[in-house]
């Protein structure tokens, strides 16, 4: 599996023209990896060649991975795993691919599908935007997931907020027609900040009507992250986009 300076390495360069463009890149995340606990170590060394796929930059044949052709959803930023984990039990019939660079979350999420013998998840411990990139064939997904991403509250970092005009624009590539882009978010600014845009994106269409928000949608199921930001009073929004 790579390293974490291969696969992490945070760049936020001035934005000269001049510069390339892999090095101009603002990263939607900065590592913070902790301390993973021996069991999450032991995850990486019992379980990653059968769960994670090493990023290598250029395209998977995923239906070798899965050991079958079936639709596949992308979760970004998947946490600690709990809903992903949650949905490849309750959707076996669908592949899933998860896409975190948290270790302890990495290493969590594979003990938790070793232990229930998940066949439908495979794992990139890497940047979502360079394995969409390179790694992802246009037209390969019938389903992204970007539930809960880092909200960058302060002004001069809202730039760092994953949900840009470029890489919806990027994600649209990468979706079959009619795919469906799930978003939620329980910070109120960014909630509006992605409905704003979404609604401005070409290929992608609301799901429920121009410029609403959803109703949470059963397959979102409440996770402890959730629970813990209800309780401190903060609300919750989804947003559904279909690929046009």
């Amino acid at each position: 599996m790579p390293t974490a300076i291969q696969a992490h390495a945070v760049t936020d360069q001035p934005e000269f023209p001049d510069t390339p463009s892999h090095l101009r890149r603002i990263r939607s995340f900065v590592l913070r990896e902790g301390r993973m606990t021996p069991a999450q170590q032991r995850a990486f060394d019992a379980h990653w060649t059968r769960f994670g796929i090493d990023y290598r930059g250029t395209a998977q044949d995923f239906g070798t991975h899965f050991g079958r052709l079936a639709p596949r959803v992308l979760e970004i930023g998947f946490g600690n795993g709990e809903a992903l984990a949650w949905a490849s039990e309750h959707d076996p019939a669908r592949d899933y691919i998860g896409v975190e660079v948290h270790g302890p979350g990495v290493g969590r999420l594979m003990n938790a599908l070793a232990a229930r013998e998940a066949s439908n998840v495979r794992i990139y411990k890497h940047d979502a935007v360079e394995v969409l990139e390179h790694e992802i064939a246009p037209g390969a997904l019938a389903e992204a997931r970007i539930w809960f991403p880092d909200p960058w509250h302060k002004k001069r970092h809202n730039k760092r907020r994953i949900v840009q005009p470029a890489f919806v624009a990027l994600l649209a590539s990468r979706m079959a027609p009619g795919a469906l882009l799930h978003l939620a978010t329980d910070w109120q600014p960014y909630a509006e900040h992605m409905l704003e845009v979404m609604e401005a994106a070409p290929g992608w269409r609301n799901a429920i009507a121009p410029g609403q928000y959803a109703e949470k949608p059963a397959w979102r199921i409440e996770t402890h992250f959730e629970r813990r930001g209800l309780r401190l009073g903060h609300g919750v929004w989804d947003l559904l986009y279909r690929k046009a």
